[in-house]
């Protein structure tokens, strides 16, 4: 009689590998509930700071908090180096503050739904496969949708700043990849988030004046940076030590859905369902964009 030998398992089979999956998962969401939620405490500051006030806040603080954990190193850069970090500073102060100009003037939810379509435009081009061009038709059905409401309903300048702060999430995406390979640790991001507080804080200054150094304020401050930008890229970054970049960005499209929730508790922001549909399409279309890209970069190349 011949014994059946089965097959040994891999590590995605042991129990601790999945256990490990799951926790990935849980990283994952948390920073995403983190960076959304951060986002509503942003909101309830405007009134006090405005918006460029906010903006100067959130990024004067965490280029602080990660300045003094990272403590980056200045030479030893080529100016091939610095110049990614600089158009990456840029880009973070160009996103950041488009995002909050945009959800002073529409819901959360729908700004975030609308600057997804950034990194999803970068994905399908990215992918330059037939299926990435459906599913992106399947995001402009989706922004069709919240058109039916009527933009203007909206307010037309908070639909631009948007869109403007998707393409600069796109750039951000681009950059973050260039830094990366140029700088160790978290030292380019700590880099570039100076930049970026420098860059805003004149604005900021005139934004919110005195009311910046009032300790209450400074207060929210701090939780708001490190909600939208400690906390979530220390848990992203612990999770994609454990899972695959296209399941992390799969479960990245499900901002929209995560800001619509932040947006509803803690901004009393109600959307109507057509709008909720339109929310579910880009999200059907930014996780089927992922896994063509994802399809596509698995597959060889012909020669």
């Amino acid at each position: 009689m011949t014994e059946t030998l089965l097959p040994t398992p891999t590590p995605a089979d042991t129990p601790s590998a999945r256990r490990g999956g799951v926790a990935a998962v849980g990283l994952v969401l948390g920073g995403a509930l983190s960076v959304q939620f951060g986002s509503a405490v942003a909101a309830l500051l405007f009134p006090r700071t405005g918006v460029a006030g906010a903006v100067t806040l959130r990024l004067t603080i965490s280029a602080l908090l990660l300045l003094v954990v990272c403590r980056p190193r200045l030479r030893g850069y080529d100016r091939s180096a610095w110049l990614a970090a600089g158009a990456f500073g840029l880009a973070l102060a160009g996103m950041n503050s488009l995002f909050y100009q945009a959800i002073e003037r529409i819901p959360l939810g729908l700004t975030v739904t609308l600057e997804v379509l950034g990194p999803l435009a970068l994905s399908v081009f990215s992918a330059r496969r037939l299926a990435s061009w459906g599913w992106a038709g399947l995001a402009l059905t989706g922004v069709a949708l919240l058109g039916q409401g009527g933009f203007d309903r909206l307010n037309p300048a908070g639909v631009a700043f948007a869109f403007g702060a998707g393409a600069m999430w796109a750039a951000y995406i681009v950059l973050s990849a260039r830094v990366g390979g140029r700088f160790p640790g978290a030292d380019g991001l700590a880099l570039a988030l100076t930049l970026a507080a420098l860059v805003t804080l004149p604005l900021g200054i005139v934004d919110g004046g005195a009311v910046l150094l009032d300790p209450r304020v400074l207060a929210l401050g701090t939780v708001l940076a490190v909600l939208a930008s400690g906390l979530p890229y220390t848990l992203e970054l612990l999770a994609l030590r454990r899972m695959p970049t296209a399941t992390f960005a799969v479960l990245m499209s499900l901002g929209p859905a995560i800001a619509t929730l932040a947006g509803w508790l803690v901004l009393r922001q109600a959307l109507t369902l057509l709008e909720c549909a339109a929310i579910v399409l880009v999200i059907a279309a930014s996780i089927g964009a992922v896994r063509v890209n994802a399809a596509t970069a698995g597959r060889p190349r012909r020669r």
